[in-house]
């Protein structure tokens, strides 16, 4: 009897076991090709700055010789999709945004056009090979892609791409409502393979190769970054906050020294960027005050979160604000998109930054506020009062002259965007209060 139980007992841990181990730890979906993420804000993969409103696959593979790799799939229903290609250092090869992907089915990303036909189909290939032209990225321009990705290969013939996903519909989340692309690899004799026996052939499985200082500073070089000689405790949070523009990584690590050459070029930086996004960021202490108050004037876009029939142009195609940790975990604590800001009759916005425990009680929708949280363990390292707050802008149109893709160097940010540039103070939450009266209509 007494084996009888631990019989049974031992199969019951089994089952537990063989259940708990089985059952997958990070959620969304994911496939053979598709392997790594989805990348977003937790509690999916939340690494290399990801917006919280966006969802990014990655897929690491090396195409056979001879073979021809075509990337099957649906348009997304969501503000944008595109695939991009990577070399092992995290740096942008090429993008293939949305608009640039011809079809016999509709194309729900350009202006104009239904989002929801029913035929939804698309097909693009990828050549293991560098591109001969650099395609304009940023801005919405009139050329012909081809369907073409170029994902050269590195190291030991590896090539990355990442698709991503941003702003599904509401209730389409993660993956916009249809599935994730199919990976398609005909050989040179013809024979065809798709999904998994794909994947086989693609070696898909294979882990990514890639520099570390692609995903973020080195903790003893951040360390020293922020614990210089003759600098303020507060060292490199300026007060009133400094925004800077995206520019190459050694003028990232001048946020820090101090040393930027006001000549550097801009760039796409580091840690898996979006090239159809440029970027702005300030570095944020809370011992300078407990709330950041952020106001600007904010772009037109189009309007997609409640599945909105037509697809329509704006001054962006999206654009969002984002409170992150540091350059060392790369993490983002969350994310305000355009659509979800409240904004005055006059078209700006106030953005409220602050520890849930220092929010202000106005700083609500209802009151006319965004809200952003400052995580309780600060930058994730060293220290606590620190975090990044990042402005992201995609896809300008041509004719709107204040975007941040429109500012070439730093020192003509605030000039070109005018009144979109972000003004920012540091206040404390009675002050907020005050200074910001809300007046709901049960006040009345």
């Amino acid at each position: 009897m007494k084996a009888k139980f631990l019989l049974i007992l031992f199969i019951i841990f089994i089952s537990v076991d063989l259940s708990t181990a089985a059952e997958d730890p990070i959620p969304g979906p994911r496939n053979c090709f598709w392997s790594i993420g989805p990348a977003s804000a937790d509690p999916y993969l939340n690494l290399a700055y990801p917006d919280a409103n966006v969802f990014y696959w990655a897929a690491v593979f090396t195409i056979p010789n001879d073979a021809e790799l075509t990337i099957e799939g649906n348009y997304p229903h969501s503000r944008y999709m595109s695939f991009i290609s990577y070399d092992e250092q995290g740096r942008p090869i090429e993008s293939l945004a949305d608009y640039l992907i011809n079809s016999e089915s509709v194309n729900p990303f350009i202006s104009g056009n239904k989002r929801y036909e029913n035929e939804r189909d698309y097909k693009v290939t990828v050549l293991n090979e560098a591109p001969k032209e650099k395609r304009k990225v940023g801005v919405i321009v009139n050329i012909d892609s081809e369907n073409k990705l170029h994902a050269p290969g590195y190291g030991n013939g590896q090539q990355a791409i990442v698709y991503r996903i941003y702003l599904p519909d509401s209730e389409k989340e993660p993956d916009g409502g249809v599935q994730l692309p199919t990976p398609v690899l005909t050989l040179s004799n013809g024979n065809q393979f798709r999904g998994d026996s794909a994947c086989n052939l693609l070696n898909s499985s294979q882990q990514l190769t890639v520099s570390l200082g692609a995903l973020g500073i080195p903790p003893g070089q951040y360390r020293k970054l922020i614990t210089q000689k003759d600098k303020p405790e507060t060292w490199p949070a300026y007060n009133p906050p400094k925004w800077f523009i995206q520019l190459d990584r050694q003028s990232l690590i001048g946020m820090y020294t101090g040393e930027i050459d006001p000549n550097a070029p801009r760039s796409g930086g580091g840690f898996y960027p979006n090239p159809d996004n440029h970027y702005i960021r300030t570095i944020v202490n809370r011992k300078h005050g407990k709330v950041l108050i952020i106001r600007g004037k904010a772009p037109v876009v189009p309007k997609t979160i409640e599945g909105n029939e037509l697809m329509t142009s704006g001054e962006l195609r999206y654009w969002s604000v984002c409170s992150n940790q540091s350059f060392v975990n790369t993490r983002v604590n969350d994310c305000l998109y355009d659509e979800e800001i409240p904004l005055a009759s006059d078209g700006t916005y106030t953005i409220a930054v602050s520890r849930e425990e220092d929010r202000p009680r106005n700083a609500i929708k209802e009151c006319g506020f965004g809200w952003l949280p400052m995580a309780k363990d600060g930058d994730g390292m060293f220290d606590e009062d620190v975090t990044i707050v990042q402005f992201r802008h995609m896809l300008a149109e041509k004719s709107f002259k204040h975007s941040i893709q429109s500012v070439l160097l730093q020192k003509e940010l605030e000039n070109t965007m005018g009144d979109y540039m972000p003004k920012s103070r540091y206040l404390m939450t009675n002050q907020v209060e005050i200074i910001f009266p809300c007046l709901l209509s049960n006040n009345e």
